[in-house]
């Protein structure tokens, strides 16, 4: 691909609802000239749909090229790849049939050029997960969607900041309906996604995860539930045995509140509210939802719509910035590992330090 020469990537940035935040957050981070620096940017939206927010933030000056093929990108600009042609109602704040169908347009035709390698990276703008259901789309969000569109046999909802990593092993399930996901199988699956993702993207070379429990205090050893000591104990003994580095299981509360979360690279939650409030609440700088597993490079900014001031100028695009500069740089690191592993003398030190003695590391 013309990224490989240009040595920037190509990042395709789907729009999101169309009547929440996320154009406005793409104007104000593509609005800063710098971002072309490090990438390609490449909207997946409507030329219309981006004129009608600027007029919100009448400070941003953002210019783009429309392009109609993958063929004419412009490495110098801001491209505009139009997914829709025809007139559309735009009314912000609203939850309506109109904001899930193009956000699935956009959504779609990034994502496959993403399949395609079209594009290097994908970074989505949230959508409103009851109005994105219909025929076309069957998904609880963008991560079981892409999973199905690649192909894998399982991906990981990776909430990544510089000072903590949490991957859920549930992600958008009912609360009475848990644990019957929590079994041996998708525990070791997760972690392998979560080590693999960690070596791979995150440039850890022996990476250091936890293990949360399912039950308060990680069930009192069998006093409270069974899921503990039964199911998250021999799941945690196995990976070990397949050289995964890992500990648990954690108590939640205590883990997050007494700091130990700081000893880790990773940390797999049982579930989606006991991983990311902490993590919500913890990260340094801006969070950044990434999927772990797949072929392809996707992030995206760690909140949702915000009817709430959708089309009045007032969203903070940090997050949503953050997660182009994650997407570059995990794209950065796959082609460092690549190199590295390909090196005879890389490997042979990298094999060297998966040889050295474990650090301990207490369990309280």
């Amino acid at each position: 691909m013309s990224s490989i020469v240009e040595n920037k990537p190509v990042i395709g940035i789907s729009c999101g609802d169309i009547n929440g935040i996320g154009i406005e957050l793409i104007i104000k981070t593509l609005g800063d000239a710098r971002i072309l620096d490090i990438c390609t940017p490449i909207i997946f939206a409507n030329n219309k749909v981006i004129n009608f927010y600027r007029k919100s933030v009448p400070d941003i000056n953002i210019n783009f090229v429309s392009i109609k093929d993958f063929s004419r990108v412009n490495h110098k600009q801001v491209n505009l790849f139009n997914c829709w042609e025809e007139e559309i109602n735009i009314t912000p704040g609203t939850l309506s049939d109109a904001g899930g169908n193009y956000a699935i347009k956009s959504l779609t035709a990034a994502a496959q050029a993403l399949k395609e390698g079209k594009i290097d990276g994908l970074v989505t703008a949230p959508v409103h997960k009851k109005n994105i259901q219909g025929d076309q789309f069957n998904y609880t969000g963008h991560t079981p969607y892409l999973k199905n569109l690649f192909g894998a046999a399982d991906v990981a909802m990776f909430m990544v900041a510089e000072n903590i990593k949490v991957a859920l092993l549930t992600e958008h399930v009912a609360v009475k309906d848990i644990a019957q996901f929590v079994t041996k199988e998708n525990i070791l699956s997760k972690l392998q996604i979560v080590n693999n993702s960690l070596k791979r993207d995150f440039g850890i070379t022996k990476p250091k995860i936890a293990v949360l429990g399912l039950n308060p205090h990680a069930g009192d050893e069998g006093l409270i539930g069974k899921e503990d000591e039964e199911i998250i104990k021999p799941a945690i003994k196995e990976a070990k045995q397949k050289d995964i580095f890992c500990f648990g299981p954690y108590p939640a509360d205590a883990f997050f509140a007494r700091g130990q979360y700081e000893k880790f690279d990773g940390v797999l939650a049982m579930y989606h509210d006991q991983g990311l409030i902490p993590f919500k609440s913890l990260a340094i700088g801006e969070g950044v939802n990434y999927t772990a597993g797949l072929k392809g490079v996707r992030t995206s900014p760690d909140h949702g719509v915000a009817f709430d001031i959708a089309g009045k100028g007032k969203a903070d695009e940090a997050s949503f910035r953050e997660a182009i500069f994650k997407c570059v740089d995990i794209i950065n690191s796959r082609k460092e590992f690549e190199t590295q592993y390909k090196n005879p003398l890389k490997k042979m030190s990298a094999g060297m330090l998966a040889r050295a003695v474990d650090e301990k590391i207490t369990e309280d």
